[in-house]
């Protein structure tokens, strides 16, 4: 039994070099950029491919729980809406307490499992590949540093940032960009 798990480790490490040169091949032409610019372009492509994933991704069960949120969640709101509103929140209370908050928190974890293989995944995978590929030592022989970007700090201290503090830093202003400009393209379209 440990020779399976030996030979099926052996065939997952052969799977992850392969991937790991077939990344370095991919991201090769960006190395010219320098560091900072090669890993925020990765971070964009990774919010890019998590993105994507997450709009094709959906178990059926999701679907579903979403589905009856919806339709509870309506109810729920037609009932608050009724003309007498102690009734009404009576029976708002009682959809609640009957069926709405133990969907609403099927739908949740069913929402969190999905992200787990289309959002978490990808960036923990990307942020692994971007420490071995950026570390202090590949970044000495490819550029001439050992780090991606350097300050003084106000007592006079060289504060140095490495590649996954860059690549954790990059992602939330990668974000905050993506919406922007989706918001933008949004109120473009709506004008046209």
């Amino acid at each position: 039994m440990d020779d399976v798990f030996d030979i099926l480790w052996l065939k997952i490490l052969i799977l992850v070099h392969a991937a790991v040169k077939g990344l370095d091949f991919l991201f090769a032409p960006l190395n010219r950029l320098g560091p900072a610019l090669a890993i925020s372009i990765i971070v964009v492509l990774t919010i890019a491919l998590t993105k994507f994933f997450s709009r094709i991704y959906k178990t059926k069960r999701y679907l579903k729980l979403q589905e009856e949120f919806q339709t509870l969640y309506e109810l729920r709101k037609e009932a608050l809406t009724c003309k007498e509103p102690e009734k009404g929140k009576a029976l708002a209370k009682n959809i609640d307490q009957g069926r709405l908050n133990q969907v609403y928190y099927d739908y949740f974890f069913e929402g969190l499992l999905n992200s787990i293989p289309t959002k978490y995944l990808p960036i923990l995978i990307m942020l692994a590949y971007v420490n071995e590929t950026f570390k202090p030592k590949n970044l000495l022989e490819n550029f001439g540093r050992d780090y991606i970007l350097k300050f003084v700090s106000f007592n006079g201290n060289v504060v140095k940032i490495g590649a996954v503090f860059w690549f954790v830093l990059s992602m939330p202003m990668v974000y905050l960009v993506w919406f922007v400009v989706g918001k933008w393209v949004d109120r473009y379209k709506k004008k046209k």
